[in-house]
């Protein structure tokens, strides 16, 4: 076939620049024609075996994903930090890698920036931009298995449920079909006791670890007449005593501070003991943080307990 022939063809013209060399060959390319415009400095850029990208710059984050689909094969599934992007989240584990689910019997491999996985317990997908999608509870277990740094995945599993994506059982119910070890399940557990971030885990788990009574986390706290004060990250109900963990970052600036106020104004009037902690302290100065929380409760114990209900 001449160049003008398949050079008008729609998969070049008008298609997606994601192509494999076999779409091309059906249009009458020859396999040297491909070859060649995909040799350093071509038109062209080969960027899995058998996969084309019709330019010559670097791929999109997009264009990744349609290639690693491609190499995948059909039925493949998006999962992993690559799937929870197109979800919307953002503390997600730092990673190059695409992570595809396929069936347990296809032959394929992984190869370059693609992460191949035959699973027997393949998803129903959602399709997210086009793209097969894994579920975000699948989806975060899968970049669970792969993220080295504990506090990454609780950033993401804490992120996942805060922000609605999903609720920490379907974690639990995910991690328990998964059949994976006990770190992400150390992960998990602040998440489950309601934990909301890696410094409310660090929190629970000090917590955890003292002899301090129950505290139920991030639950919204009112008043006798039925009005919101607030919804502390610790809450001790016996002695209705809030422990907040209150970042530089998070409060800094005009809002950010103002608010912090209004809120403490709002304890005050009410009665309610607080503690406030700086994250870093939980790791650099636990015991004395927990010695901190135990006079904090001590005080909290000796004056009479304000009419407090909690709900969550």
């Amino acid at each position: 076939m001449r160049r003008g022939d398949w050079a008008r063809h729609p998969l070049i013209t008008t298609g997606s620049p994601v192509i494999t060399a076999k779409q091309l060959e059906a249009i009458g390319m020859p396999r040297r024609t491909i070859s060649r415009r995909c040799e350093p400095g071509g038109a062209w850029r080969m960027l899995l075996p058998g996969i084309v990208l019709l330019q010559n710059g670097e791929p999109t984050e997009e264009q990744r994903v349609q290639a690693a689909l491609l190499h995948a094969g059909t039925g493949s599934i998006l999962t992993g930090v690559r799937a929870l992007e197109r979800y919307g989240l953002r503390n997600l584990p730092n990673t190059e890698t695409v992570h595809v689910l396929v069936p347990a019997e296809r032959s394929v491999a992984d190869s370059g920036f693609v992460h191949i996985e035959r699973s027997r317990r393949l998803p129903n997908p959602r399709v997210r931009s086009g793209v097969p999608t894994a579920p975000v509870p699948r989806a975060v277990i899968d970049a669970a298995r792969r993220a080295p740094d504990q506090d990454a995945i609780t950033a993401m599993m804490a992120e996942a449920v805060q922000r609605g994506f999903c609720l920490p059982r379907s974690l639990a119910d995910e991690l328990d079909e998964a059949r994976r070890g006990s770190s992400l399940r150390s992960a998990l557990l602040p998440i489950l006791g309601g934990a909301r971030s890696v410094a409310e885990a660090d929190a629970w788990h000090l917590w955890q670890r003292s002899d301090l009574p129950e505290c139920r986390w991030n639950v919204k706290i009112f008043d006798s007449n039925g009005i919101y004060i607030a919804q502390p990250d610790g809450w001790c109900d016996e002695f209705a005593f809030a422990w907040e963990i209150d970042s530089l970052g998070y409060h800094a600036g005009d809002a950010g501070f103002r608010d912090t106020l209004a809120r403490n104004a709002r304890y005050a009037a009410a009665g309610i003991v607080v503690l406030q902690t700086l994250p870093s302290r939980l790791r650099s100065e636990p015991d004395q943080v927990v010695a901190e929380l135990g006079a904090a409760l001590e005080s909290a114990r000796l004056r009479p307990r304000p009419d407090i209900r909690f709900f969550g």
